[in-house]
């Protein structure tokens, strides 16, 4: 796909990945829709894409809900009258171990709130995101390109019972789509990062930060930018689909 002039949602564009996948793609000249929660967050990601040359809006919208899903990427294809691209990125983190035992006794489990309120956000905000877009772009009839991005822990993080399991859930769809959405000429494609070096991570103790980079071959947190890249091959290579990238410096679950 040539990205000039090209309409791309981006959801979690407040920060992290999905602010450098935004502020990428802008620098090759595509036009994006930005999808968040936090008005001020999408609001700076808006200033940097902007100063590059295209244009770009905003939209506040929970991604797990259905209704919101559907009524702002009505509102998108409306507002650029055209959809290129999707990159699903929104995601959230509530860590717990399934059980937590102390001389025997089972002292804490993970909540259904927590379960749901990962599997609502990272897999069915997935799901809603890309099942809108693909309607907008087979309407359209120009094709397109939707890329998912999964995660690392998609094989299996001690503590992410909820977030490894939508990140293989995200994994598995794009396989599923690639396969459905090929006759309309719109390909799918998913980006599994290694631990990257956004807020989530940023807040952390440094000692905690030191054990997450100890065991990568490259000794290092990634870059958001880093991620960024590899969202943009997926939009640029007409020959990938179906498959995720993994970009984690090496290292394996």
């Amino acid at each position: 796909m040539e990205l000039n002039k090209k309409v791309i949602i981006i959801t979690g564009a407040g920060r992290g990945i999905g602010r450098s996948s935004a502020v990428d793609l802008a620098g090759h000249g595509a036009n994006l829709a930005l999808i968040d929660l936090r008005a001020a967050d999408l609001a700076e990601s808006r200033a940097q894409c902007v100063a590059r040359g295209v244009e770009a809006r905003i939209y506040e919208a929970n991604v797990a809900k259905e209704d919101e899903v559907v009524a702002v990427m009505g509102r998108i294809a409306a507002d650029f009258g055209r959809l290129d691209g999707l990159v699903n990125n929104a995601g959230i983190v509530r860590d717990a171990l399934l059980v937590k035992a102390k001389a025997g006794a089972v002292v804490e489990r993970m909540s259904l709130a927590q379960w749901s309120a990962v599997i609502d956000v990272n897999l069915t905000g997935v799901f809603l995101c890309a099942r809108e877009a693909a309607a907008f772009m087979i309407g359209f009839g120009q094709g397109g390109v939707i890329v998912n991005i999964s995660s690392i822990s998609k094989a299996g993080n001690a503590g992410q019972s909820n977030y490894s399991a939508a990140k293989a859930g995200v994994a598995a769809m794009t396989v599923v789509w690639a396969k459905e959405l090929a006759r309309y000429g719109i390909r799918v494609g998913a980006v599994a990062p290694g631990f990257t070096h956004t807020e989530i991570l940023a807040s952390m103790r440094a000692e905690i930060l030191e054990k997450l980079t100890a065991p990568v071959p490259l000794q290092r947190l990634g870059e958001p930018l880093e991620i960024a890249a590899a969202v943009r091959f997926i939009f640029e290579n007409d020959f990938y689909t179906g498959r995720c990238l993994e970009v984690d410096g090496g290292l394996r679950l």
